[in-house]
């Protein structure tokens, strides 16, 4: 038995409030674009749902489409019937039967929405599990906590019969909370603070660094897979990709003590800072995780955010490595950044970073590199930018 139907259950925080109506529609919105390759699927409205016929299309596939939807916190397949007790009570069966095993026990759940039925709820739960007792006699009843409870909803038309609920990906709809720019490394957090940032309703544009050519067009390639990972989440996002090679050459060549990873992350942020006022972003958005390296301890990332004044938001701040391993296995970046290409970050490391910067000593020697502002301009005018979809990225512009 193939499911008629899906339906589609949104977020209850976003739907409260005078901002309900525009989270729904954002999340209806974004439902709408991810499934607009089935052609056959016919969609309604309801307040907090969203129910899709599936008019024969595969619902394995759609429910892929569907886990990547942000401001989604489940759905379930569901199989319909006519609003007549014995034709409930037959697809009752076949939906148990459905799961491919038998569970330890199970309950019945009637919503009688349709106040017009003959049987109210109480009576439908005993007739249901009664019908499912008689043909799968090896089950047991347990109302307080079963391993399967099958919901049946008496609706106006017809009824709704299912038992699975999937986990949707939650959080607010896409850019519901404003634009922010991710910097984005090959490694195994950045792209997990991305993901964590869309969660949260922001719509991203990633910004990476490379060294070319003492980094190769092959960890640019990278970035861009990681990029189109993010993309089946966020749709459509725009990759700055920034040369650093001058800027960062020159700076190793005035000053390679201590604080050399410190006066470069600084120069990335306000590249950054500079990108998102061209594209109107309101934020900044980095993978760093408290402690991990020397620039993410506490002292080298107020130096280091000192910078710029745009908000830094670090998703991953307060996470061990293991939980972030989990949300890149999640979103299937892991196997992508743990492929060994170089980036710009591991080049001209000093033997000892300094993990907790003076401001005003890294200020004092930014000042005495006069060409320091005009190597951040001209990095920013020669950054290229592309568009990154799911699967392939397309040119957008050859310079900023």
């Amino acid at each position: 038995m193939i499911p008629d139907l899906v339906v589609l259950r949104l977020g209850e925080l976003v739907l409260k409030g005078r901002n309900r109506h525009r989270f729904e529609k954002a999340v209806y919105d974004q439902i709408r674009r991810k499934l607009k390759p089935y052609t056959g699927l016919t969609f309604n409205r309801d307040f907090g749902r969203v129910y899709v016929e599936i008019n024969g299309e595969s619902y394995d596939n759609i429910a892929l489409e569907l886990k990547k939807i942000l401001g989604l916190t489940s759905f379930s397949p569901v199989y319909t019937a006519p609003l007549e007790l014995e034709a409930i009570q037959t697809t009752a069966v076949e939906a148990m039967r459905k799961i491919g095993r038998i569970p330890s026990s199970f309950k019945v759940s009637v919503r009688r929405v349709n106040k017009s039925f003959p049987h109210d709820s109480q009576e439908m739960n005993k007739l249901v599990s009664g019908a499912v007792l008689r043909v799968i006699p090896e089950l047991k009843v347990n109302v307080n906590q079963p391993e399967v409870d099958l919901r049946v909803e008496l609706r106006e038309e017809r009824a709704l019969i299912y038992s699975q609920v999937e986990e949707g990906a939650g959080g607010f709809p896409l850019g519901t909370n404003g634009k922010a720019m991710l910097m984005l490394s090959g490694g195994i957090d950045s792209p997990a603070a991305g993901f964590l940032a869309m969660r949260q309703g922001l719509t991203i544009e990633a910004v990476h660094f490379h060294s070319y050519p003492y980094t190769s067009e092959r960890s640019q390639q990278k970035v861009k897979d990681l990029v189109s990972k993010l993309s089946e989440y966020g749709g459509d996002i725009k990759l700055h990709l920034v040369p650093f090679t001058n800027l960062q050459t020159r700076v190793h060549q005035a000053y390679s003590q201590n604080l050399l990873i410190t006066i470069l992350r600084r120069a990335m942020f306000r590249i950054t800072e500079k990108l998102a006022e061209a594209n109107d972003a309101s934020a900044i958005v980095t993978g760093e995780s408290l402690g991990q390296v020397a620039s993410q301890t506490l002292g080298s990332m107020n130096v280091i955010g000192r910078a710029v004044e745009l908000p830094v938001i670090q998703p991953l701040i307060c996470m061990e490595k293991q939980q972030i391993i989990r949300i890149a296995e999640m979103i299937d970046t892991f196997n992508i950044s743990i492929l060994p290409h170089e980036d710009c970050c591991t080049l001209f490391l000093p033997p000892s970073p300094s993990t907790n910067p003076n401001l005003r000593v890294v200020k004092s020697i930014e000042k005495q590199m006069e060409w320091l502002d005009q190597e951040i301009d001209h990095a920013v005018n020669q950054t290229e930018t592309i568009w990154i979809q799911a699967g392939q990225a397309s040119k957008f512009s050859s310079f900023f």
